[in-house]
C-alpha cells in the first residue's frame, strides 16, 4: 500500500467516516490498487516462469478491474465525472494531433529477458 498519511491505517475508527474522509479513503485505495498492479506486473516481467507470468498477470488484471471500480466509486462520490471526460478529451485531442487517435491499447511488444539476455551472452 502506498505510505501516504492514513490516520485510520490498520484500526477501524470509532465512528463512521465522514465524506470527505471516504473520499480520501477511497483514493488511498486506488493508489494501491495501482501500486499491486505495478508489483506484480514487474514480477511478471522478471521470470521466464510461464505460469508464474500468466498467474501474476491474471492478477494484476484482477486488481485493474478493482481500481476501475474505484475510480468509478470516487466519480460518484466526489462529482468528479467533469474532470475525468476533460482529462479523457484532452488526451483525445493530443493523440489525435500527432496521429495517434487509436485510442486501443497499444500491442505488447517482444522484450527480451533475463534468461534470454543470458543465454544472448553465452552465445
Amino acid at each position: 500500500m502506498p505510505d501516504f498519511f492514513n490516520p485510520f491505517s490498520g484500526m477501524v475508527p470509532d465512528r463512521k467516516l465522514t465524506n470527505d474522509e471516504l473520499i480520501r479513503a477511497i483514493r488511498l485505495d486506488i493508489a494501491g490498487e495501482l501500486e499491486a498492479i505495478h508489483g506484480y506486473m514487474a514480477h511478471a516481467e522478471a521470470t521466464d516462469n510461464e505460469l508464474a507470468k500468466a498467474v501474476l498477470t491474471d492478477i494484476a488484471n484482477e486488481e485493474r478491474v478493482h481500481a476501475g471500480e474505484l475510480q468509478r466509486l470516487l466519480a460518484i462520490l466526489a462529482g468528479e465525472d467533469e474532470y475525468q471526460q476533460k482529462g479523457k478529451l484532452e488526451v483525445d485531442t493530443v493523440a489525435t494531433e500527432i496521429g495517434a487517435a487509436d485510442t486501443a491499447a497499444p500491442a505488447p511488444k517482444e522484450e527480451t529477458t533475463i534468461g534470454s539476455l543470458k543465454n544472448a551472452k553465452e552465445a
